[in-house]
């Protein structure tokens, strides 16, 4: 590890800021989105949030979160203790512009961010902000349809613009869009996207994603020019998929599903639409509506660094009969070679390194990878938790990881997700935990929300005290 390597946590604004209606802040799509059985459709936008809304029927885990909010005082300076070097982050869309349409940014919310980022930058912490991390306005959903409507883009560009002059010198690191491919998965949660009523809904998402590629371009360009210091990333949810036998049609299934989630990447990344594009549009029915700056914009603008996210790798087969297993926001075929977590999801440290190395060897620029986790049900025993099996899971992703600089990846860090327990994207739930530290709540927002160390807080503190080299 070079001596500028970054060790950290990351959150997500609407998994942990709770206080959804405070100081100006308006809904946001993750705001609508509830606990429980509707919660994967109305997030795939195959079900319309609207036709189920109903506060009294349903837990809304987004609405307080773990009240980091009120609480960010407290803790970041746990996270200090433990000596992170970056804290990622996301903003909130509509504690700036609470439609999305005003004018003049909402000065609460700026004075909020603003106090965040210098708290962090005191204890030498590096900010690493997402902008926008399933977090669409919900005005621009229900007025304008989200990204599929061109609109977007200049709505996006100002909220950017704000973003860069008013955080200018406090930020460096910024990621335009979290796990940008998860628009083709979950549609309304990372896109504001609902398909229901859709006649053919892959002309919806990828004319959205090209709304949202050309968006990220143009504040790749403006963020240079505001700060030529500021670095920007793309990021996808990253793992790659495996055949599951060698029979040559699962090679082949293999090679489209990692496609699939690289596409978006090499867009960004080498500024232009991967060959294999005209013939995948041809076979889902697509037509993109583009302008002819958009390609111009592309190219001339690709981002300077990679981020990803990776929990576990993937499988794939050819044969309907293979049995499935979760595999985050993907599906996937059961890996027989591999364990599971407490919610199904294959732990592959090896898949980590190739990942690292296909994307590097691919793009030749710097990755950031910035979550990784075991969500697991921990108990509390004596004020603390145990969590021997999530010490585990991360030493030996970072021996992975380090495994992967040795082959040649270069990497700006390595940021664990939900260093502080959250609300889980996946299911809404509390009791889904990643942290080192343990807040008190449970899947239904009761508890006292204190903050109790766990186990694997002093060894991650060692392993970030060693540069990465001690990991026992």
């Amino acid at each position: 590890m070079t001596d500028t390597f970054l060790w950290g946590g990351a959150i997500a604004a609407n998994q942990a800021e709770g206080a959804y209606l405070e100081d100006g802040k308006k809904l946001t799509v993750m705001d609508v989105v509830p606990q429980g059985v509707n919660r994967r459709k109305i997030k795939q936008g195959l079900i319309d949030y609207k036709t189920v809304y109903d506060e009294n029927a349903y837990h809304y885990p987004s609405h307080n979160g773990i009240d980091f909010y009120h609480t960010y005082p407290e803790d970041i300076k746990l996270l200090a203790e433990m000596g992170i070097t970056a804290f990622r982050t996301s903003i909130s869309w509509t504690r700036i512009y609470p439609t999305g349409e005003e004018k003049e940014p909402n000065a609460a919310g700026l004075h909020y961010y603003k106090s965040l980022f210098e708290l962090c930058k005191s204890y030498g912490m590096e900010p690493v902000v997402t902008i926008s991390h399933f977090d669409v306005p919900l005005h621009l959903v229900e007025t304008y349809g989200s990204w599929k409507n061109r609109k977007m883009i200049d709505f996006y560009l100002k909220y950017a613009r704000t973003l860069f002059v008013t955080f200018k010198g406090l930020v460096k690191y910024w990621i335009t869009f979290n796990e940008i491919n998860v628009i083709l998965h979950n549609s309304f949660s990372g896109a504001g996207l609902i398909l229901c009523d859709e006649e053919n809904p892959e002309q919806v998402k990828y004319q959205a994603a090209h709304h949202e590629l050309v968006a990220s371009a143009a504040a790749t360009k403006m963020a240079h020019e505001i700060d030529r210091d500021n670095q920007i990333g793309c990021m996808l949810a990253a793992g790659d998929y495996y055949p599951f036998s060698c029979h040559p049609k699962d090679v082949w299934s293999a090679l489209n599903k990692n496609r699939e989630s690289y596409f978006f990447i090499d867009i960004q990344s080498r500024g232009a639409y991967p060959s294999y594009a005209d013939r995948l549009f041809a076979e889902k029915g697509v037509q993109l509506v583009t302008e002819k700056d958009d390609f111009r914009m592309l190219a001339n603008y690709p981002v300077d660094f990679i981020a990803l996210s990776y929990y576990t790798s993937r499988c794939i087969s050819y044969e309907s009969t293979a049995e499935i297993t979760e595999a985050n926001i993907m599906t996937s075929v059961k890996n027989p070679h591999l364990e599971s977590s407490d919610w199904g999801w294959q732990m592959d440290p090896l898949g980590l390194r190739t990942t690292l190395n296909t994307l590097y060897d691919r793009y030749q620029k710097p990755l950031f990878l910035v979550e990784n986790g075991l969500g697991a049900k921990d108990v509390l025993k004596n004020g603390t938790v145990s969590d021997d099996y999530r010490i585990e899971y991360l030493r030996q992703h970072i021996q992975a990881m380090r495994e992967s600089q040795r082959d040649g990846v270069k990497m700006i860090g390595y940021l664990a997700w939900g260093c502080i327990d959250l609300v889980a994207a996946s299911t809404g739930e509390m009791s889904k935990r990643y942290g080192f530290v343990y807040v008190d709540r449970d899947d239904e927002g009761h508890g006292t929300n204190a903050r109790l160390k766990k186990k694997s807080f002093n060894w991650y503190k060692k392993v970030i005290a060693s540069n990465g080299h001690c990991l026992d």
